[in-house]
Parts: C-alpha cells; sequence; structure tokens
C-alpha cells in the first residue's frame, strides 16, 4: 500500500488578503475584517496581530487602539471571499482531483500518486503559481499525515526563512521531533482549550509528549481520538482524504439580525431568505432534504436569553425554496413570542439524498406530477438568476423587511461578483 503524502495550503489571513488584492496601498498597514453587524474581529493582518488585537476582539473595545495605530476596517464581504475560494480550488484541483476543501482558506492534497522529487521546490511553485493567478499568499506544509501537514503549514507561516513551505515529509525523525517539541499542545490540531488544561494536568506540555504517549493512555484521556492523535503525530495516517465532491450531509444558513425584532414580518422574511440559499445549495449539488429545523434566540448577551427551535419532516425530500420556507414559517408561526426582542435566525436541512432518489411513497401521499412541475419551475427560476445575476427573481416574502439583514457598514466593493462594483482602470496619457 502506497504511503500517504498530504500537503495542507493554507491562505495566510484569507479575509485580509483579499482585501489588499484590491487595495495594494494597505500592504504594510494594520488591517482587520468584522464578523456580522461588524461586531468582532474575524481576520487580521500580520501588522494588527503585532499591534495585539486579539482574534475575536469586540470591536467597541479596541476602538482607542485602532484609532492609535490607523488600522483599516472592512465589514466582511462574503462573496468576495467565496469567489477567490472557488478561484484557487480550481488551481488545486487542476494540479490534482485527489483535493479536499477542508474550509473556504485551507485544501488538502493527497500528493502520493503524484511524480514529485523535491517536494520544498512543488511547494514553492505551487505558492508562486497561486499568487500569479489568482493574488492569494499561502502557506503549504507537506507530511505524511494531515496532523502533521497541518503543524508544517503553521511553521510555514509564521517563519519567513521557510519561504512558506515546509516539508516535514523527507525530514529525519530528529527534524520532525524538533518542530513538535517546540508546538505546545494547545497548537495542536485537535487539541480544544477544553482539553489543553486536561493535558497539561497530566505532564504533557507539547506535541512531542503527545507523540510519546502510550496509545492506551492517549485513549483514556481523549478517547478514540487522542490514540489517533498519537498515530498522526507519529507519522501513521488515521484520517484519509474526503475527496472534493463528497455528498455533504447537512445545509446549514444562518444570521444575527442587523437589529432586534419582535415584528413577524421581519422573522419571516429572514427565513424566506435564509431557506432561498440553503435549498439552492441543495440544488446546486443535486440533493434533496428530508427534514429541516428552523431556530429563532435573542441575544445571549442580554438577561433573558430564550431560544426556540422546532422540526418539520418533509412527506416526500424536496429542494423546493416555497414548499419548505411556507411549512418553516407555519412551524414558528405556532410557537412565536411577540413579547421577545430576536436576535438570530437558522436553517439547517439535513437528512439529505440525491436527487436521483425520489420515489413515490407506500401510501401514495407522493405527488410525482407536482414534484415533476416543481423541479421544472426552479430549474428555470435557477436558471435565469444564474443568466442575470443574483437575486434577479425571487420570493416575494423574502423582500417582506430589510431590517434583519446584518448591517456592513464598511465593505468593500465585489469585485469579481457584480457588475456595477468592478475596479476601474484609467490610462493616465503623458
Amino acid at each position: 500500500m502506497q504511503q500517504p503524502i498530504f500537503a495542507l495550503i493554507d491562505c495566510n489571513n484569507f479575509f485580509v488578503s483579499c482585501e489588499r488584492l484590491f487595495r495594494p496601498d494597505l500592504e504594510g498597514r494594520p488591517v482587520v475584517v468584522l464578523s456580522s453587524n461588524d461586531g468582532c474581529v474575524v481576520s487580521r493582518s500580520n501588522e494588527a496581530k503585532a499591534i495585539g488585537v486579539p482574534m475575536a476582539a469586540p470591536v467597541f473595545k479596541h476602538r482607542d487602539r485602532f484609532r492609535q495605530h490607523g488600522v483599516v476596517q472592512f465589514s466582511a464581504n462574503f462573496e468576495l471571499y467565496g469567489d477567490l475560494s472557488e478561484r484557487i480550488t480550481r488551481v488545486l484541483t487542476s494540479i490534482t482531483p485527489r483535493t479536499e476543501v477542508y474550509s473556504v482558506d485551507e485544501s488538502f492534497l493527497d500528493l502520493s500518486q503524484l511524480e514529485i522529487d523535491d517536494y520544498h521546490a512543488w511547494g514553492r511553485a505551487v505558492r508562486e503559481r497561486l499568487l500569479r493567478e489568482v493574488g492569494i499568499p499561502v502557506s503549504i506544509g507537506i507530511a505524511p499525515t494531515k496532523t502533521l501537514a497541518k503543524l508544517a503549514s503553521e511553521y510555514a507561516k509564521t517563519e519567513p526563512a521557510l519561504g512558506g513551505v515546509l516539508d516535514l515529509f523527507s525530514q529525519t525523525a530528529e527534524v520532525r521531533n524538533n518542530y513538535l517539541l517546540k508546538t505546545p499542545i494547545k497548537e495542536i490540531w485537535g487539541i480544544g482549550w477544553r482539553l489543553a488544561p486536561k493535558l497539561k494536568a497530566d505532564g504533557i506540555f507539547t506535541a512531542l509528549d503527545v507523540a510519546q504517549m502510550r496509545p492506551r493512555h492517549a485513549a483514556q484521556l481523549m478517547g478514540v481520538h487522542g490514540r489517533q492523535l498519537v498515530a498522526e503525530l507519529g507519522g501513521q495516517s488515521c484520517h484519509p482524504l474526503q475527496p472534493f465532491g463528497k455528498v455533504r450531509q447537512t445545509v446549514m444558513n444562518g444570521r444575527m439580525f442587523g437589529e432586534d425584532t419582535d415584528e413577524f414580518s421581519v422573522i419571516e422574511s429572514a427565513i424566506a431568505s435564509l431557506t432561498a440559499r440553503a435549498a439552492y445549495s441543495l440544488r446546486h449539488e443535486g440533493l434533496l432534504a428530508r427534514s429541516a429545523v428552523v431556530s429563532l434566540s435573542t441575544n445571549r448577551f442580554k438577561p433573558g436569553y430564550q431560544r426556540q427551535q422546532q422540526a418539520i419532516s418533509f412527506v416526500t425530500p424536496t429542494a423546493d425554496t416555497g414548499q419548505i420556507t411556507a411549512q418553516l414559517v407555519q412551524a414558528v408561526q405556532s410557537d412565536f413570542n411577540q413579547y421577545e426582542q430576536y436576535h438570530r435566525a437558522n436553517i439547517l436541512l439535513f437528512d439529505l439524498v440525491g436527487e436521483q432518489s425520489f420515489q413515490t411513497d407506500l401510501f401514495g401521499d407522493a405527488n410525482l406530477e407536482q414534484s415533476n412541475s416543481a423541479h421544472d419551475r426552479l430549474e428555470a427560476f435557477d436558471a435565469i438568476n444564474s443568466r442575470y445575476g443574483k437575486r434577479t427573481i425571487r420570493f416575494a416574502a423574502e423582500d417582506l423587511s430589510k431590517a434583519w439583514q446584518p448591517k456592513y457598514q464598511l465593505r468593500s466593493p465585489r469585485y469579481t461578483t457584480n457588475w456595477q462594483e468592478l475596479p476601474i482602470a484609467r490610462i493616465l496619457k503623458r
């Protein structure tokens, strides 16, 4: 059996890098990207990190610091980030189809079937190609396991002498152990803030300590994950590549509201809009949902926090935006409290099956003709929006209110996906 070789491609400060791609004047300046409603920091440039801006920092607590150091702030521009992430994925899948998109800014590649003589040189070439074709800087970690590749990418990102690439696959055991020795347990992929104190209490402080644990003892402290972690840090792969295009199990969409509300029309509009996006994702991937959950919650940072949740099941699997929206709105309405100030809504579609698996039920409740009609209608609906732009046509309930929509007061233009916001180039004649 061929030994696995993983490369983790990790975008550097991804959201900030996307903003700087169209604002090169911001190179060398502290930059942060903020969460929904511009509440917390979700991405920081190295310069922002250097002046002590922590991840998830509440903006209101750091206004003086931002002002003192001239920190440039952006509202999250997820449409831009998602488009650039897709461009990176296209480049990576052209290198090898054995690609796992782990998150919007990280992808694992299986290199075991590629003919590579020098992994460090290969990593440098991939890094330069992504910078040239997409414009986003990345760090690359190469190792025999995913956990070691993740660890290597972090050092590639923080140690300039490595040139953005660290190859632990080709290194000796001694060199690999030196990296493990200087890695605190809190920085190991899979060790959370809750587990780290437990390990420290047992005398385990570094990644090397974990790698040298007896598997049985690791399992006692961390369950089956502990046994796998010991193996992964020792160079034995336990987490195979999840192939690109693997069918997902759930689709979730949620938002904090731009302002808290007790108006049902605002809630209905939010549910309709979130469901429209989730249902489109189903259709785009050729999936149908058997079940759905809608949840509403008040602000957890205010007194009297409340959360309500309703689950529904469909007679037949569906990706019909109108049908899903109608049933979710009806479920919420039955338990709606007009005296609560709602702060967030979440939509979860689950128990997913492929479109080809649709079949009539035993008791004849499924209407095949109606299902085919809905499929044709939604296919035309998506085709129009694909040709003329997102939300060219939409369900009326989505426009009942705009009050729920998050506020993005500092959002940059959607340079790559909106005709009206394309950058303008001017030629200056001398």
